[in-house]
């Protein structure tokens, strides 16, 4: 089993960056591995998915502004965001994957205000 915990979310003005670390309880080089988000009143959606050959996959909403990468050396999965916007607010969950198994973080929020 697999622990994820997010961190690195916070207040930041429009147009800004962040950068997301999500840092596993174990090895991740067998998962694939990805950030969702899930906005008030939304349903949870996918940003971002990493495979573990290093394929990655963007929502058409941050493809250009949001860069998934991963260390498996330090067991760790990050989201570079720039550019951000108001609708980016939401929580941010870490997921890894591999089959039927998944795992899923507590989620980081990340607030984008004037």
């Amino acid at each position: 089993q697999v622990q994820l915990v997010e961190s690195g979310g916070g207040l930041v003005q429009p147009g800004g960056s962040l950068r997301l670390s999500c840092t596993a309880s174990g090895s991740i080089f067998i998962y694939h591995m990805g950030w969702y988000r899930q906005a008030p009143g939304n349903q949870r959606e996918l940003v971002a998915t990493i495979t573990r050959g290093g394929d990655t996959n963007y929502s058409d909403s941050v493809k250009g502004r949001f860069t998934i990468s991963r260390d498996n050396a330090k067991n760790a999965v990050y989201l570079q965001m720039n550019s951000l916007k108001p609708e980016d607010t939401a929580v941010y969950y870490c997921n890894a994957a591999l089959g039927i198994k998944e795992y899923w973080g507590k989620g980081t929020l990340v607030t984008v205000s004037s």
